[in-house]
């Protein structure tokens, strides 16, 4: 059976734990809290977890080169376990979308992402599936690193709780159903508070 391998980007340890970019390790822990995954293990320079769910084998993969290195421990990761980057997707924290929206896209750039940027070019290959979750822009007198490594608000947090409970829904609509049905369903959501969404 093909591995799909789902990839949260983040940083690693307590220091950055709720931070704004490690939302996609955010939703990785709730898919592995929902499928009842494996416990989490270490090798290939980042944390893993086997799971069965959706009738597929997955691999919940979480990098620990710190963000801007993230490409390193993906690649890693799949010439380890034969996983061609079409059966991946990618998850990630997006300055470009407002805190509540998430988007699924085929493929592209990097889009000023620098994991991602990372993933691009240690793959050296663009065509992967992947879930960008909205952070927002932060404040004029705020810098972007600054604001990234910040935790959420309260009222973010009430907001990321539903966006994401819509994303492990629509990975899962990825998983049975692939990308284009994830895209027509979830992506032009947008959470306004809690698990309210339009």
């Amino acid at each position: 059976m093909r591995i799909k391998a789902i990839i949260g980007l983040g940083n690693p340890g307590i220091r950055y734990a709720s931070s704004r970019h490690n939302a996609g390790f955010m939703v990785l822990d709730q898919l592995a809290a929902r499928w009842n995954a494996q416990a989490w293990f270490t090798r290939y320079q980042a944390k893993l977890s086997l799971v069965t769910a959706a009738g597929k084998r997955i691999l919940l993969v979480k990098p620990q080169t710190y963000m801007n290195n993230s490409g390193m421990a993906v690649r890693s990761v799949l010439r380890a376990y034969s996983i061609c980057p079409e059966d991946m997707l990618l998850i990630y924290d997006d300055l470009d979308l407002e805190v509540g929206q998430l988007r699924f896209r085929r493929k592209g750039s990097a889009g000023g992402h620098k994991g991602v940027k990372s993933v691009l070019d240690h793959l050296n290959e663009e065509d992967f599936h992947r879930l960008r979750l909205g952070i927002g822009n932060p404040p004029p007198d705020v810098a972007v690193v600054d604001y990234v490594l910040g935790a959420f608000s309260k009222q973010e947090w009430a907001i990321m709780g539903g966006v994401i409970d819509i994303a492990v829904e629509g990975v899962e609509l990825w998983l049975h159903n692939g990308v284009d049905e994830a895209m027509a369903r979830v992506n032009g959501t947008f959470v306004e508070s809690g698990n309210n969404h339009a």
